[in-house]
């Protein structure tokens, strides 16, 4: 489209960020509406495959992210006490490094930055109150009171996204999958140098990830009821309780994990929007539309490759619903291929009965599944 769009972006997350950047670099006019009050960025750290790099490096912000992580290129696979398995090159897409570990404050930084320095407005303790799409445009009012019209609106609002209810309602709820993920920040062990995944039996698996020169954080994914919450006094207790049978550098970070206060505790859901993810000039990216396990470490490689996609695609079309539309074209089997494959890894580490289909994809495996998504997007 030869005219510049106006655009809301209804949440200040990865993947909001990244279409903010992408699209004002485009010369597009384009607020993000954030309901927290900074770009705080909750968890721990996150890792970006190669996929995701090259976003980033679409967008200018490769070195910056390299510069605040930690680059690395193999998975190492060991057994529960420490001895190593394996050692797994990872692939490359293009010319974009294999692997990045990062805080994920820092990402929020680097493309919050990034995302004003291209002219993106960024409005913090905000969020839709009302909308009204009459087909041409979209009027929004926001809770801060303010009014305006927008030619697109776009949900990056995360898996409990607001708007995901406003257009399909209780439809598209998110799943609990059983399972949960438990994640704290500890000094870095000099032999980590990429992640360390450590297998016990169907019921643990344990990982340590390299996010700067000085840390990385211990991850464990245990079968938990629904109604579950660590018990904020012994919350890095009831960590080490469960990874009791685990030695080698599993172990030797726990010894580190001192206040439970620094124990991150998430269920495991997911979201599958099977309507289309547009109604009229509304339209869901990211976890609001295909939330997935992060058992291949691709959610939110799929939240910045919807948006730089998302992007290229308004770039390339006569109007909205048409960019809408061929986007949507382009997304949702990869989309829909990340979050199957996701799910069924997390089947089967932890003995669940797996169906065919995902029989099928289980052959493809973690590490083949990284060379299919080092593919174009």
């Amino acid at each position: 489209m030869a005219t510049p769009l106006r655009v809301l972006i209804h949440g200040g997350g990865i993947g909001g960020l990244t279409l903010a950047t992408a699209l004002a670099q485009r010369g597009h006019l384009v607020r993000v509406a954030e309901l927290r009050g900074e770009l705080d960025a909750l968890g721990v750290g996150i890792i970006q495959p190669s996929n995701a790099l090259h976003v980033m490096r679409e967008l200018g912000v490769l070195d910056d992210c390299l510069a605040a992580g930690f680059e690395w290129d193999t998975l190492t696979i060991n057994d529960p006490v420490g001895n190593t398995l394996a050692k797994i090159p990872q692939p490359r897409m293009a010319d974009a490094p294999a692997c990045n570990g990062i805080p994920r404050p820092a990402l929020a930084a680097v493309l919050g930055a990034a995302a004003v320095a291209a002219g993106a407005e960024i409005g913090f303790g905000t969020t839709i109150t009302e909308l009204a799409d009459d087909g041409e445009g979209v009027e929004v009012t926001l809770s801060d009171g303010s009014t305006a019209r927008w030619d697109l609106v776009v949900g990056f609002d995360g898996i409990g996204s607001p708007l995901r209810q406003r257009l399909y309602g209780e439809r598209y709820a998110p799943e609990y999958t059983g399972f949960a993920n438990w994640r704290v920040t500890v000094p870095r062990q000099s032999e980590v140098r990429g992640v360390v995944m450590s297998t016990g039996d169907r019921t643990a698996k344990a990982l340590l990830t390299p996010i700067t020169e000085e840390l990385m954080y211990l991850g464990a994914v245990f079968a938990e009821s629904e109604d579950f919450r660590p018990d904020p006094e012994r919350a890095h207790q009831q960590l080490a309780e469960r990874l009791a049978a685990f030695g080698g550098p599993v172990a030797e970070a726990l010894t580190r994990v001192t206040d439970p206060a620094a124990v991150v505790y998430s269920r495991i859901s997911q979201v599958t929007v099977e309507e289309p993810w547009s109604v009229g000039r509304v339209v869901l990216a990211g976890d609001a539309a295909h939330a997935s396990t992060p058992h291949i470490a691709q959610g939110a490689a799929m939240a910045v490759e919807d948006a730089l996609v998302l992007a290229q695609s308004l770039d390339a079309a006569e109007d909205v619903p048409a960019a809408l539309a061929a986007w949507e074209a382009r997304r949702r089997p990869r989309a829909m291929w990340v979050q199957n494959i996701s799910r069924a890894v997390l089947k089967q580490e932890t003995g669940t009965p797996t169906t065919p289909e995902e029989d099928e994809l289980l052959k493809v495996g973690i590490p083949g599944a990284a060379h299919v998504l080092v593919q174009p997007y």
